[in-house]
């Protein structure tokens, strides 16, 4: 890191530790983002552990169309060649998920 940068993030941490104070955010504990790939039929990776309040974003990379589907949890419904999807889980379990249009593939989704 160069020195104007160090600079600029001293300068900075003190107002991001008053932001997050007076959010009640915890930087540690903050919603992170897992991105899942749908490419050769296959989600990548096939299993993904996340917090509750996470963003799970699935990216198709393939030449056709996909879904994402926990019955009764989610569905993407179809979701394009070189389009996206995303899902912040609510509720702490394991989804067990597919595509619809290629049941072969299939997925998991562990939540905390």
């Amino acid at each position: 890191m160069g020195r104007s940068a160090a600079r600029l993030a001293l300068a900075c941490a003190p107002a991001l530790v008053l932001l997050f104070s007076a959010t009640g955010i915890d930087p540690a504990t903050a919603a992170t983002t897992h991105t899942i790939v749908i490419e050769a039929v296959t989600y990548r990776p096939e299993s993904v552990t996340v917090k509750r309040g996470d963003t799970v974003l699935w990216i198709n990379k393939d030449p056709f169309p996909h879904t994402v589907t926990a019955k009764g949890v989610f569905d993407s419904h179809v979701i394009l060649p070189g389009r996206s999807w995303k899902y912040t889980p609510r509720k702490t379990g394991d989804h067990a998920y597919t595509c619809t249009l290629h049941p072969t593939m299939r997925g998991t989704l562990k939540v905390q």
